[in-house]
């Protein structure tokens, strides 16, 4: 596979999640949200488990106790991200939530400091205050403004934040990504399913008629994605695969636009614009700073 071929598989990805911002917003209209949560991360399991077995019978070392644990704690933090992204969007429109949930990319350094001690790179501080001055303006200039919805979803960010930094730590050397994957689905089925039960009604009728999004959401922008995203990824730089999944808040905002008829203010679009322009400048500059003093000095 060449290079042009991965990033346009990173692409459809980032497309394929944006696209399921719309169907996420789209079925609360039938069912709860943790109807959803259960209904489409049971599909997403199911799609991506016989990859996660093949996964395991090609690996040279079984997981132990301690891997398994660490992908469990990766997979709660994954819940968190997707519960509070999912109840949000009863609150909020998707071109907010596409865009806010981004800037778990901006979090991400930022929890890693006050964790682990991790510093970043020094362009993450003036990212960060460019996506804070992001979030002002899409809240219309003022931040009382934000919706609960809003801040809902800045929450969902966090929580993707801290699964990326524990996937980093204590999950990506054990080589089953796939396998951690179905984890992470699992784990959201199940519980999402569980509450369901015991919080939500359970109309079957309303089930039926939100079954578009919920296999869409499931199987696509949950399976398939996900193994687009791997898959691209062995075949092309981190930095250029930011850029082609960080497009899945402005395909958010353009299937928002087209498919719900959400319409952003003039401010808007500048919030919009410097949220996303944060998000690229944490995932690209450092790599292109590094490429460009290895030039140097070659």
């Amino acid at each position: 596979m060449t290079r042009i071929q991965a990033n346009l598989l990173l692409l459809l990805a980032g497309a394929m999640w944006g696209m399921g911002f719309v169907a996420q917003s789209s079925a609360m209209g039938s069912i709860g949200p943790f109807v959803f949560i259960g209904l489409r991360f049971t599909l997403a399991t199911l799609a991506v488990l016989p990859f996660a077995i093949r996964e395991g019978r090609r690996a040279r070392q079984k997981l132990t106790m301690r891997n398994w644990l660490a992908f469990l704690w990766v997979g709660l933090m994954m819940l968190g991200a997707i519960v509070f992204q999912q109840v949000g969007l009863l609150y909020t429109t998707v071109t907010n939530s596409g865009f806010l949930t981004g800037l778990y990319v901006v979090m991400t350094p930022l929890f890693a400091v006050v964790l682990f001690r991790n510093w970043p790179h020094p362009i993450v501080w003036p990212a960060a205050l460019t996506a804070f001055a992001g979030i002002w303006f899409l809240s219309g200039g003022a931040i009382d403004r934000l919706t609960v919805g809003d801040w809902l979803t800045v929450l969902a960010g966090g929580f993707c934040a801290m699964q990326v930094i524990f996937i980093a730590r204590a999950a990506s050397g054990t080589g089953r990504p796939i396998t951690l994957a179905v984890t992470q689905f699992a784990i959201c089925a199940v519980t999402g399913l569980a509450i369901a039960f015991i919080h939500e009604p359970i109309d079957w009728s309303a089930i039926r008629i939100a079954a578009p999004e919920i296999a869409y959401a499931g199987i696509f922008s949950g399976g398939i994605a996900f193994t687009l995203q791997v898959i691209g990824q062995r075949y092309t730089s981190a930095a250029q695969a930011a850029i082609f999944l960080s497009s899945e808040a402005l395909f958010a905002a353009l299937f928002g636009a087209l498919i719900l008829g959400e319409r952003l203010p003039p401010s808007g679009f500048l919030g919009c614009s410097l949220i996303f322009a944060a998000i690229l400048a944490v995932e690209v500059l450092p790599a292109l700073l590094v490429r460009d003093r290895a030039s140097e000095t070659a």
